[in-house]
């Protein structure tokens, strides 16, 4: 993704993982191939590997620089997890991109996490001498208080839910806390006068959007509100993910109609480069137009 700049706020990302992932028919619920094959014809060429079927899907965190705090939204996969494959991501792109961004780990002021899925949370910790302490020493971690206290409540009766398998919040999550690192908060938190979450609940209980606010300018970093284009052509498409499929299409719908003609830009987690676009009606749906 380019650098963009958001009045004051620069925005850039770092790619963990990136290239053709699934097929839509293995990503999203009660998928018919042959009804949605017009919506298929209609995606932007980065966003469809023609030839397998498959969707481009990319893991990235994005980077904000407030002038006053650097800032992390989402961590991908993260480093020695123990993840079976397709999970099991190479760090090494991760963290060369994090030194092309003039960064070391100790540079970070925070991190904002949309949720706490296994590809959200993945760098928020590492492994020392067999303990997982925060990546980031010197950050504080931003978790909405409900969407911590669910996982939480999951892990301690032992259960676990789609995208938070194999210990996530006992390695991801619990250590932030552990360690006085953590900010459990609800959505009317603000940082810097120019960062505040939007409650979007759906994909998991308490799923936020990081909005960015800088004179007159807009962005929204959508977290895995959507995952991808078709989204946006059927809005009320959600995953197999989804903790609570309806909401998560109420949520997107909301925010879809709130931006739609305006000069809002709308950063998804999930879509590669250059990832930041803006939507425009179209039918029941939303055209979906990069910014180039």
């Amino acid at each position: 993704m380019k650098k963009l700049q958001v009045g004051d706020v620069a925005i850039t990302s770092m790619i963990e993982r990136d290239g053709p992932w699934r097929k839509p028919e293995d990503m999203f619920l009660g998928y018919d191939t042959a009804a949605k094959a017009a919506d298929v014809a209609k995606c932007a060429p980065e966003v469809l590997d023609r030839a397998s079927g498959k969707m481009v899907i990319t893991y990235q965190t994005f980077v904000i620089r407030t002038g006053k705090h650097v800032v992390l939204v989402d961590t991908c996969t993260g480093e020695d997890k123990g993840y079976p494959a397709p999970m099991d991501f190479d760090k090494t792109p991760w963290l060369d991109a994090l030194k092309a961004e003039g960064l070391t780990v100790a540079d970070v002021d925070y991190v904002f996490c949309t949720h706490l899925h296994i590809d959200h949370t993945g760098w928020n910790t590492k492994l020392v001498d067999g303990r997982w302490v925060p990546t980031f020493p010197n950050a504080k971690y931003v978790f909405h208080k409900a969407e911590y206290a669910a996982w939480e409540a999951l892990a301690k009766e032992g259960k676990e839910r789609a995208g938070g398998a194999g210990g996530v919040w006992k390695m991801n999550c619990e250590p932030i806390v552990a360690a006085g690192q953590a900010l459990l908060v609800d959505e009317g938190f603000t940082l810097d006068d120019c960062l505040s979450l939007i409650l979007t609940p759906g994909h998991s209980p308490a799923h936020v959007c990081v909005e960015v606010k800088s004179k007159g300018q807009r962005a929204i970093i959508a977290g895995d509100m959507l995952h991808h284009q078709l989204q946006c052509i059927d809005p009320g498409m959600s995953t197999i993910f989804c903790w609570d499929p309806v909401a998560a299409a109420t949520s997107r719908k909301r925010v879809f109609e709130e931006i739609a003609e305006t000069d809002t830009l709308l950063l998804p987690i999930h879509f590669p480069s250059p990832t930041a676009g803006r939507l425009k009606r179209a039918g029941k749906g939303y055209d979906w137009i990069f910014a180039r």
